[in-house]
């Protein structure tokens, strides 16, 4: 069965999903991407999972850093989400810092990983990059930015 790539985006999108930003050090710059496709894998080992289209050009460079970082974007993160899917200096104005590892994580995030790439397992026009992780921080108050319908929502 062939099915229309539109009108699959348009399903998917019915799904509200969660934004993170993958960062990291790359020759001592941060580097980073916005990703939706995020998910909680396995408790032992620590692992979570994040998809990620083969055509970019971030990953790449991601991929060979020491340490990446996942923050888990807040309600208020909104611009930054779209700055991380952009292109240009992605980081200019940003509350980031670098953890001893060189993981790149996001100030006022919901939840913050310091990671290192596990695995890459291609999934067709995308690569599924798991992470293992080593440490963990989280403020359970604090409301996510959602990405729902193509946009970037707030939590009612």
């Amino acid at each position: 069965m062939n099915i229309d790539a539109g009108v699959l985006r348009a399903a998917f999108a019915c799904f509200p999903s969660g934004v993170t930003a993958i960062a990291g050090l790359v020759g001592g710059r941060p580097v980073g991407m916005a990703v939706s496709s995020f998910a909680s894998i396995s408790l032992e080992p620590p692992l979570i999972a994040a998809s990620i289209q083969r055509t970019s050009t971030t990953w790449p460079l991601l991929r060979g850093a020491a340490a990446l970082g996942v923050s888990v974007l807040a309600e208020d993160h909104g611009e930054l989400g779209r700055r991380l899917s952009g292109t240009g200096d992605r980081f200019a104005g940003v509350d980031w810092t670098a953890a001893e590892s060189g993981a790149v994580l996001i100030g006022g995030a919901t939840a913050r990983f310091d990671c290192t790439l596990h695995q890459e397992v291609p999934a067709g026009d995308h690569v599924l990059a798991l992470l293992a992780v080593t440490a963990v921080e989280f403020r359970p108050s604090v409301p996510p930015l959602v990405f729902h319908g193509s946009r970037f929502r707030r939590l009612a």
